[in-house]
């Protein structure tokens, strides 16, 4: 691709040293955005991935994190991931919810089985497991077997990032708590809770645990979600946009070139300049996504 191309011309022209390259690449990309969550293999962008891809390029964001709901685009990411090498990268994950619109519903162990063998035969290429976790919201998942089993297919996930030493990327809505202390309960080093919006000692646990949180452009119209970001040590928070989900306006399909929005805005409420939260955000989504550096 061509923003490749010219990254490695303008590495080879200042240094032909391994070591001083590697240094040139991580000081390009922290100058840059990582979106950390989006959902590039979603309808919504059939039609015009590469504009979507070229803006984001254009808003300076130098990788995606794409992650999947359900098994129907674990191939799609991989391809996605193979056409826009070293921009789209790929995670594997089956969401606590199923279906769409009316026939949403409650996962279980049946929609995870089946698939695990691709888990496997992909862990080359994927960065990470997800998105995964728990959705205790009372109209979708309101029985104790309901819970059990997204519980179940959870720890069954968290397993495979184990066994594959990958980090998680999670979803945890209406069950902050008890995400945590399953991932904590299991060992989980590496995660990223996305768009979380569970009380702050809550995420202090997290924190604790050494987890980080990401945060979306649709926060920038939530109080609520102030108070939470101001309490998280900015070493902690990555960048997300959960795309084409969770944009300033929910009737405008969002895109990953509208990273700047959260980064800004977590710049405002901690009183801090946007630079700094690019770049610290930057190193974050590296250190936890290992191979972004690969």
């Amino acid at each position: 691709m061509k923003t490749s191309g010219l990254i490695t011309h303008f590495i080879y022209k200042f240094t032909q040293k391994r070591a001083q390259n590697i240094f040139i690449y991580t000081n390009i990309m922290a100058r840059g955005f990582i979106d950390c969550h989006c959902h590039l293999s979603a309808n919504e962008f059939t039609q015009d991935i590469d504009d979507v891809l070229l803006r984001a390029k254009m808003a300076g964001v130098k990788a995606l994190v794409a992650v999947t709901e359900g098994a129907s685009e674990f191939e799609k990411v991989i391809q996605l991931s193979k056409t826009y090498p070293g921009f789209v990268f790929p995670c594997f994950g089956i969401h606590p919810l199923q279906g769409s619109g009316q026939d949403l519903h409650s996962v279980k162990i049946q929609d995870l089985e089946p698939f695990l063998p691709l888990f496997q035969k992909y862990r080359a290429d994927i960065i990470a497991v997800g998105e995964i976790g728990l959705d205790f919201t009372p109209w979708f998942a309101n029985t104790t077997q309901e819970h059990d089993e997204q519980i179940k297919v959870f720890i069954k996930q968290l397993e495979i990032s184990k066994e594959l030493d990958l980090p998680v990327n999670v979803h945890s809505r209406s069950a902050a708590k008890v995400t945590i202390a399953t991932m904590k309960e299991l060992g989980i080093r590496q995660a990223l809770l996305h768009n979380f919006a569970g009380k702050p000692s809550v995420a202090m646990e997290g924190v604790q645990a050494g987890f980080c949180f990401s945060f979306p452009p649709a926060v920038s119209k939530n109080e609520q979600r102030a108070k939470l970001i101001r309490q998280i040590p900015l070493e902690h928070i990555c960048l997300e946009t959960d795309s084409p989900a969770l944009g300033i306006d929910k009737h405008v399909r969002n895109e990953p070139g509208n990273i700047m929005i959260c980064c800004e805005y977590i710049a405002k409420v901690k009183g801090i300049s946007s630079d700094v939260v690019m770049e610290v955000t930057t190193q974050n989504a590296l250190r936890l996504f290992s191979k972004l550096k690969s």
